[in-house]
């Protein structure tokens, strides 16, 4: 059980993602997050609102039961594989969030200021998920994927447009987090 409560070395989770992508691509099928909620969408009707969405949603009916399995591996993983006391938060990570306000709980990695529901219940938080929420669906649409989608199995793939949007990504978060976020919460 150990095994299972520490983190994986590279050398370990990387040849299994090497695998999982082996497969997609043996049967002729890409991973990504983001081309689940199109699915979702047309099921839902939006094939009635924009021609957009009128896609044969059961083509991607596998699509639907990978989703369904991250979010019951993550229920997992949070439910029984955390161990107790997280404590691997950086020291200077914590002091600078200190600074901007964020308080530090022992057993949490995130922020009750911003993932409590009482955050989420102001009109600063939701304000902030709301303009969050446009931005990535805009982004996704725009860039033509996600970020799993792009950097595994784009680069995967050796495709020019997922290398520059992962170069995007990794540029639009350091934006984010040194200029934007002491702006938003310093």
């Amino acid at each position: 059980m150990d095994i299972l409560l520490q983190p994986w070395p590279w050398y370990v989770s990387g040849p299994l993602i090497s695998l999982i992508l082996f497969l997609f691509f043996y049967f002729g099928k890409s991973f990504g997050v983001s081309s689940n909620l199109e699915t979702m969408c047309t099921i839902a009707g939006a094939d009635k609102l924009s021609d957009y969405f009128k896609k044969d949603w059961k083509e991607r009916d596998w699509a639907l039961v990978f989703l369904v399995g991250l979010i019951i591996g993550g229920f997992i993983s949070y439910s029984f594989l955390t161990p107790n006391g997280i404590d691997s938060i950086n020291p200077e990570t914590v002091k600078e969030l200190e600074t901007l306000g964020f308080s530090y709980q022992q057993n949490s990695y995130v922020p009750d200021e911003l993932f409590s529901l009482d955050a989420i219940l102001s009109l600063k938080g939701f304000s902030l998920l709301l303009i969050a929420g446009i931005l990535i669906g805009f982004g996704t649409r725009y860039a033509d994927g996600c970020t799993s989608g792009h950097a595994i199995t784009g680069l995967s793939n050796l495709q020019l447009p997922s290398l520059v949007a992962v170069i995007g990504f990794f540029i639009g978060g350091l934006i984010m987090i040194w200029l934007l976020f002491p702006l938003i919460f310093g």
